[in-house]
């Protein structure tokens, strides 16, 4: 049994003040529109160049797309939940590819769950 190695997630329900709930809802925001332009740019690689873009494309786009001057409002949430709406969208067209799934949909506001995946070196959480 050495080196066994168990994974762990937990759940937490909470309830954010305004001010969290609006940083919040920015945060859902900004990661349904990366999926969206980045689902949007590969699909518009495959279909013009028959081009596959790989997730450090789509990773260094984001970087990109965050020095824009248009899009700058990407670099106010924290990097964690762009970069894994980047990840779940690689896993989604790995998935295709087997043809386990459909190609990947984009994502609307309402129509599709609200989620931001937050990794521990990506917040600090302070208590009262």
């Amino acid at each position: 049994m050495a080196g066994r190695v168990v994974k762990r997630a937990f759940k937490y329900r909470f309830y954010p003040t305004a001010v969290q709930a609006e940083q919040l809802a920015r945060t859902f925001g900004c990661t349904r529109y990366v999926y969206n332009r980045a689902l949007a740019e590969r699909s518009r690689a495959w279909s013009q160049e028959r081009r596959r873009v790989t997730y450090a494309d789509t990773s260094k786009m984001l970087t990109g797309w965050k020095r824009d001057t248009e899009t700058e409002w990407l670099s106010e949430p924290s990097k964690g939940p762009l970069q894994e709406s980047l990840r779940q969208l690689q896993g989604a067209f790995d998935r295709f590819w087997r043809k386990q799934a459909g190609y990947p949909k984009f994502k609307r506001k309402g129509q599709s769950k609200d989620s931001a995946t937050y990794y521990s070196n990506c917040f600090t959480y302070r208590g009262r």
